[in-house]
């Protein structure tokens, strides 16, 4: 008798699961975080933890462009815990010494729908009243989001964004912008890729407003890069930047610079004292066309 073969679905293995390709807004994170944040002037933020769900900080910046300002700022987190950066309920509260104020609510209502409520005002005028509704699945998030409904004026803008798995590293998607105010209607349709390899990730979008791309790599455990490629259709405006991160971890040094088509160059260097709950960060910018430059100093305490 012959060989028998095994039935085709035994003869084939089983791949594994894709994975939820995370939110839209986060597709360019891993590149942006090798940028170095804005510094300027002096700036003091303490850090203080309540308890383990409430926590509260003070900010005071001191500038030297602007009017100097302090920051009260209040955090409330639950006991749905889904991993170390997600934790619901939060709530976040965030008042300027104008009155300023910007409150975010983010609620999880079911395993895998987030919902999430955001409001600013400047001083005793609302500027800005958000809604957000996300839903992950297994291999894929949608996500819909309504701002500055306002009924009367008939002015509305939604925004609805998805994002799909299609295989270990590729994840493919879209978003679609839509606005109406009286007198003016139109949409925007984006086009979204992102490939994620063991130690890089190119990503890209590209639509009728414009193109944003973005590169990381990951050299070592020491040096990561990135590159970043935006272009604006309706400004007629193109922009390119460079930036790079240095981790020191014997030395409790973390620096990271930037240079890019605006020839502006710039680095922040920061640096932790242990056994203190105390990091100290130094920051320079030049930009070389305008002749503008400033620099700037904060100390963060817990």
């Amino acid at each position: 008798m012959g060989n028998v073969l095994p039935p085709r679905g035994r003869a084939l293995r089983r791949g594994e699961p894709l994975a939820n390709p995370g939110s839209f807004d986060e597709l360019h994170r891993r590149c942006k975080e090798v940028f170095p944040p804005q510094t300027e002037g002096v700036k003091l933020v303490v850090n203080k933890a309540l308890s383990s769900h409430f926590q509260v900080s003070h900010a005071v910046h001191m500038s030297t462009l602007g009017p100097s300002s302090y920051r009260f700022n209040t955090t409330y987190v639950g006991d749905q815990q889904l991993s170390t950066t997600e934790v619901f309920p939060t709530l976040v509260g965030d008042i300027d010494n104008c009155g300023s104020l910007h409150a975010q609510v983010l609620h999880l209502l079911t395993e895998r729908i987030r919902t999430k409520a955001i409001f600013q005002t400047q001083q005793s005028k609302f500027m800005t009243w958000q809604f957000d509704g996300e839903y992950r699945g297994d291999d894929c998030t949608a996500t819909l989001t309504l701002g500055n409904p306002d009924v009367i004026s008939e002015s509305v803008i939604l925004v609805a964004h998805f994002l799909q798995s299609v295989t270990s590293r590729l994840v493919l998607g879209g978003e679609m912008v839509y606005h109406r105010r009286p007198g003016e209607e139109g949409a925007i349709v984006t086009l979204a890729g992102k490939y994620t390899a063991p130690k890089w990730v190119a990503t890209l979008n590209i639509g009728c407003g414009g193109a944003h791309a973005s590169y990381y790599h990951k050299a070592n455990e020491q040096v990561q890069v990135g590159v970043e490629f935006e272009a604006n259709t309706r400004l007629q405006d193109t922009t390119f930047a460079f930036g790079y991160q240095l981790n020191l971890t014997q030395a409790n040094v973390i620096f990271r610079g930037l240079v890019d088509s605006n020839w502006c160059v710039g680095g922040v260097l920061e640096k932790k004292l242990p056994p203190l709950p105390v990091t100290l960060a130094l920051g320079a910018f030049l930009n070389h066309w305008k002749n503008r430059f400033h620099c700037g100093f904060s100390i963060i305490v817990g």
